[in-house]
């Protein structure tokens, strides 16, 4: 029998994370532009100066309900049309709004990006908010509330914001706003907020893809550069507090056959200089299916499926005041709660003891940085990376630098990192599961005050 020859690997070529070209549009318009040979679907994204704390008191969620409402008709297409038009394409638009802002997101194979940005150019120029879109929007979100408040992991998100943060500030709150506060969206509101905050001269647009025979200048000119609008100091952010005091909050959910953890403080974002060896640390500890936690709880114990640390970043400032949530997140069986909760703190004072192996660095090295080409392969992900730069208030070789930063972090530098970032007895802890069941051997395990809440 005769086989294929088996093939042979090239020779390895030098990689780093693309460094995108900076202009600025007659409106005021920032422009990232990055060239990627090969990508045919180009990836676009909008940031706006939007922000959750912006919106007007009582009105939580008007921004999301902004932002899903710019695709909803135009003064030149109603919905139906401008589906239409994105359809005829070949793109996608999506829209969310979270702390830091609103972001718009449009894919569409490069032959027709012209096209597409003049759809795109429309529905941030002029929206047309009609009533009856808007108040189908507000019907829709509040039919998504009640699933997420059953949803075990997004419950415990809810519990956790509202733990750490002061009830002043709106991260205390639900990012897409509650039935109360949706309830009381109407198009005026959702037309208000667009008006002042939505500027070109705040706003940033990332284009990645092939960009060979586009004549992207032109493109942009004829679209957004088209969009006016009045110049507008930025927003002062206030600045971010929490309180991480040792504690625990179980959402009671009767008769529940797993418990859902959630277990995070606040700390450094990617401005801070230890943002690099806390990365690294925190993956050691619970990136991946080998990291320490799912070494522990998964594979010894058989507690759970999977186990997660990560870090996850709030909000930035120029000025470098903003914040990252650090977290475990995971789910075991009800009747392991306490025995998992227990084995997870013993990890955290295990790694603050003796700390991380030069192995276990080696291993999040090679994960962390190894795999990044891959990582970044569609012009999407690239596009992602550049526009939280931007939302972050990064320097455009940020991505790039970390990387290097990661390989010459030591494993010194990681354990003190992952010590620092989840301290064993500075973390908020929320469950959600059966309190029936878990509150006493919670309670023993001496983490913290036990605070039980309803589960509805």
């Amino acid at each position: 029998m005769e086989f294929h020859p088996q093939p042979l690997s090239g020779t390895p070529k030098p990689w780093a994370f693309p460094t995108p070209e900076r202009s600025t549009l007659p409106n005021g318009l920032t422009v990232l532009r990055c060239h990627r040979p090969g990508q045919e679907v180009v990836a676009v994204e909008v940031n706006l100066q939007a922000p959750l704390d912006a919106e007007p008191e009582g009105l939580d969620g008007v921004a999301t309900i902004m932002a899903r409402a710019l695709s909803e008709g135009t003064d030149k297409h109603t919905a139906e049309e401008f589906a239409a038009e994105l359809e005829r394409c070949g793109a996608t638009l999506d829209s969310n709004a979270d702390h830091p802002g609103v972001r718009v997101s449009l894919e569409v194979p490069a032959s027709r990006l012209p096209k597409a940005l003049g759809l795109l150019a429309d529905a941030l120029r002029a929206p047309a908010f009609p009533d009856s879109e808007v108040e189908r929007l507000v019907a829709n979100r509040l039919d998504e509330i009640p699933h997420e408040l059953a949803n075990p992991a997004r419950r415990a998100a809810k519990e956790l914001s509202r733990e750490l943060f002061p009830a002043t500030s709106r991260m205390s709150r639900p990012r897409q706003g509650t039935e109360e506060t949706v309830r009381s969206i109407d198009a005026a509101a959702v037309r208000a907020f667009y008006e002042a905050h939505v500027h070109p001269a705040t706003a940033t647009v990332v284009v990645v893809g092939d960009l060979q025979g586009v004549d992207l200048e032109a493109a942009l000119a004829e679209s957004l550069g088209s969009w006016t609008g009045a110049a507008v100091a930025p927003r002062p952010m206030p600045p971010i507090t929490a309180d991480d005091t040792g504690r625990v909050v179980i959402v009671d959910r009767p008769g529940a056959v797993q418990t859902q953890l959630l277990i995070g403080r606040v700390g450094p974002d990617r401005h801070d200089r230890v943002w690099p060896a806390q990365l690294l640390g925190v993956y050691c500890l619970g990136g991946t299916l080998t990291s320490r936690l799912d070494r522990v709880l998964r594979e010894e114990k058989g507690y759970t499926y999977g186990v997660r640390a990560f870090g996850q970043v709030l909000r930035s400032a120029e000025d470098g005041s903003g914040a990252a949530l650090l977290a475990i997140s995971g789910s075991v069986a009800t009747d392991v709660t306490g025995p998992a909760l227990d084995d997870l703190w013993q990890v955290l004072r295990k790694l603050a003891a003796e700390g991380l192996t030069d192995e276990e660095r080696d291993v999040a090295v090679r994960n962390l940085v190894g795999v990044a080409p891959l990582r970044y392969e569609t012009a999407a992900a690239v596009a992602g990376t550049l526009a939280d730069q931007v939302e972050q208030y990064l320097p455009d070789d940020h991505q790039a630098r970390l990387y290097a930063q990661l390989a010459e972090t030591g494993t010194v530098e990681a354990t003190a990192a992952a010590v620092s970032a989840l301290p064993a007895d500075r973390l908020v802890t929320v469950l959600v599961g059966d309190a029936s069941q878990i509150a006493d051997p919670v309670r023993e395990l001496g983490i913290g005050d036990v605070k039980v809440v309803s589960g509805s």
